[in-house]
């Protein structure tokens, strides 16, 4: 078997396929990109067993075949080669790779292309039509929150539910809950709700184009496929119950700040340098119109507080919050003012911001700790 591509194009799709292989796997094929060639298209495939991204590029090939190349060495030659084209070489029947430039050459151990697992095809699923600009801002907005805690498996991915026009995706780690609903969706017919992992999630992000492109989710109980331009992934979908999230959301919020994201963003990061370092907390003090930032690390002695000027309206409130989850909910959206909601000292507070498109509705949700006594 032998083909030609160019080498900044074959570098560029296996790049972003690279994020799926994992060190050591459980059946060491899996460390190698499977190649397979037929009817001059190119198609590279890589695995983790619980998810599979394949790119399909067009080659020139002499005949069909296929072979599985170690990935880490045929990257690291990649990236060291000048833009040109490249020729491979495979065996068929000691499935060693050789990998011709215009000045070099390269000899590589491949392995029977038949021994990678086979990608698992999706049957009897439904199917809904997405923007890829709308799930890279669903990513974008959820990612950050999902649990890494893997005693509490429902909570390792992102909760995304489809019905009646609209999406909404949901992500928790008991501490902060983000919702993000898109009404500007095409009806999947009956509502369905699956729970995607997190890692499918960071691959999806890294791969998608930022534009409009088409993408179409398809899914069934147990898979999730996903497929946009020259690339589909498909991954295993977490089999567990979503916590029901809607009850935590507090009603009766009737103390309402509204805040300059970036000056908070910035008081935060000042304020957090002087907090204790395994509590990171802050104490908010808001009065009319006046919001005190405040922290404090008893044990160093390190104390610093700073007052912003801000649009609030309610009752005077003090409630404490871990500095660093406040500054990641706040970096993550791009309004330029936030609207926070509170209700009691002890009782979760929502963020939205203030500017978002008619198609969509964003609300973080954010513990706070309890306050210490010294203050």
């Amino acid at each position: 078997m032998k083909f030609i591509i160019a080498s900044s194009t074959l570098l560029k799709q296996l790049s972003a396929l690279n994020g799926v292989i994992v060190s050591n796997p459980v059946v060491p094929i899996l460390e190698n990109f499977l190649f397979e060639i037929k009817d001059g298209g190119l198609t590279i495939t890589a695995s983790d067993l619980q998810t599979s991204v394949t790119a399909e590029v067009s080659v020139d090939a002499d005949e069909d075949g296929g072979v599985a190349i170690p990935a880490k060495m045929l990257l690291e030659t990649l990236r060291n080669l000048p833009e040109q084209p490249v020729t491979f070489k495979v065996d068929d029947d000691t499935y060693s790779v050789e990998i011709i430039s215009e000045n070099g050459h390269y000899k590589l151990a491949g392995e029977n292309a038949t021994d990678f697992p086979k990608v698992p095809e999706l049957k009897q699923g439904q199917s809904v039509e997405l923007s890829s600009e709308l799930v890279n801002t669903a990513i974008a907005y959820t990612l950050f929150a999902v649990s890494t805690d893997e005693m509490k498996p429902a909570m390792n991915g992102v909760y995304v539910n489809i019905k009646e026009g609209k999406a909404i995706f949901v992500s928790t780690d008991s501490h902060r809950l983000i919702r993000y609903i898109r009404t500007d969706v095409s009806s999947v017919g009956s509502e369905t709700a699956i729970i995607i992992p997190r890692k499918a999630l960071a691959l999806l992000k890294n791969t998608l184009p930022m534009d409009n492109t088409p993408l179409t989710l398809s899914f069934n109980k147990s898979n999730a496929y996903f497929s946009f331009g020259n690339m589909s992934m498909i991954c295993r979908l977490i089999d567990e119950r979503f916590p029901d999230y809607e009850n935590v959301i507090p009603l009766n919020n009737t103390n309402i700040l509204e805040i300059d994201r970036l000056e908070f963003i910035g008081s935060l990061r000042r304020m957090s340098i002087y907090a204790n370092k395994s509590t990171n907390q802050v104490r908010l003090k808001l009065t009319e119109n006046s919001l005190e930032i405040s922290a404090e690390d008893i044990d160093f002695s390190n104390e610093a507080n700073e007052k912003l000027h801000c649009e609030y309206t309610g009752d005077d409130l003090e409630i404490g919050f871990n500095a660093k989850f406040l500054i990641e909910g706040l970096s993550n959206v791009s309004s330029r003012h936030v609207v926070f909601k509170f209700s009691e000292p002890n009782r979760a507070a929502i963020m939205n911001p203030s500017d978002v498109d008619a198609s969509e509705d964003l609300m973080m949700l954010i513990m706070p700790v309890m306050l210490n006594s010294y203050y």
